[in-house]
């Protein structure tokens, strides 16, 4: 018997109304809901947006909480490079791309899973950028009261690659300040030239 499994835990009858959905939308596009290849398209796609969506409902400040700690640091700690995959509210498409988040603890530090686990709990909704962008910032500024925190997201809008302008190589970026990397030009230069790869 292995020592971990990983298992789903879905809403059977939230699963099944939005299958029924699914299944009159394919019906709607001309397709044989009946053929063997869509039998079960209809639960799939409810469930994989119910997992796209999971972060709905879920308090991102109680995992910061989860793993709080007091400690006499006050150097920038920074995670670069945290994978972001999300659902455009307007077109219900995905963007991904990646999130750099700092701060400057204030006598309190929080576990390092715990800064990516924030970002996916944001992102596993149905969002633009720009608010994902400060929501992040926001949590971290007001659980972990640090000198400053700063958030900079760079991703990749399928609503703009698959239709719409149709701009295949776009990057958007978007970024959210506090403290320090708001009001210290120094600060946010260190921080800007710690997440700048084009050197490495």
């Amino acid at each position: 018997m292995p020592l971990y499994k990983r298992e789903d835990h879905y809403d059977e009858e939230a699963v099944a109304n939005m299958a029924e959905h699914y299944r009159a939308i394919l019906g709607t596009l001309g397709e044989d809901v009946g053929r063997e290849g869509l039998l079960k398209t209809p639960e799939r796609a409810a469930k994989a947006l119910a997992f796209l969506t999971q972060g709905q409902g879920v308090d991102p400040a109680q995992i910061l909480r989860s793993a709080l700690f007091e400690e006499d640091c006050e150097e920038m700690v920074l995670i670069r490079d945290i994978e972001v995959f999300s659902l455009c509210e307007h077109h219900m498409l995905p963007f991904l791309g990646k999130a750099h988040v700092a701060y400057l603890p204030q006598g309190k530090i929080t576990g390092l899973s715990k800064i990516p686990r924030v970002v996916d709990v944001f992102a596993r909704r149905l969002q633009v950028q720009e608010r994902l962008t400060k929501q992040i910032r926001d949590c971290i500024q007001d659980t972990l009261d640090p000198k400053g925190v700063a958030v900079v997201i760079e991703a990749r809008h399928l609503c703009m690659q698959m239709r719409g302008v149709e701009k295949q190589h776009s990057l958007t970026t978007t970024s959210a300040f506090t403290g320090s990397f708001l009001n210290d030009p120094k600060t946010r230069k260190e921080f800007i030239r710690l997440i700048d790869t084009r050197g490495v």
